[in-house]
């Protein structure tokens, strides 16, 4: 496996320890989210769209962690990189169409991280295409 997906796969498995840990924030209280992400309206924000919010992320980060355990598996690794499409939409559409949140530290790290995830999963792709060749060529 190339060094640069061994990477890729790190880089996943952080993501979802640390979605993991806004999930089980999500749960706990849901004035992490006013306080942190939908700071631009926080009376829209309730216990209900916490857990929803904690179950979406909670969905995202155990996707992401099976595709750092299985890598090569196309399916997973496409619908993990549509997880982060989907965050980075998401965001993007309660910073600048919605107005739910402002652009602090609490929403733009997750567009950074979502941006860069989508970028590096990009390239991955490169190397995932071109290692089944080198499989092959190792054979013969």
């Amino acid at each position: 496996m190339s060094r640069f997906l061994n990477v890729l796969r790190s880089w996943l498995v952080m993501v979802s320890i640390i979605a993991m840990g806004n999930t089980l924030q999500s749960f706990r209280d849901h004035s992490f989210l006013y306080e942190k992400l939908y700071t631009g309206k926080p009376n829209l924000v309730n216990g209900l769209q916490a857990r929803t919010f904690g179950i979406w992320t909670l969905l995202s980060s155990v996707i992401r962690c099976l595709c750092a355990i299985d890598i090569h598996n196309k399916t997973l690794y496409h619908i993990t990189l549509w997880t982060f499409f989907l965050a980075l939409g998401h965001f993007l559409s309660e910073l600048l169409v919605f107005g739910t949140a402002a652009p602090t530290i609490g929403v733009l790290a997750p567009l950074m991280v979502a941006s860069f995830s989508i970028l590096g999963m990009l390239v991955g792709l490169r190397y995932l295409e071109a290692e089944p060749v080198s499989r092959q060529k190792k054979r013969n």
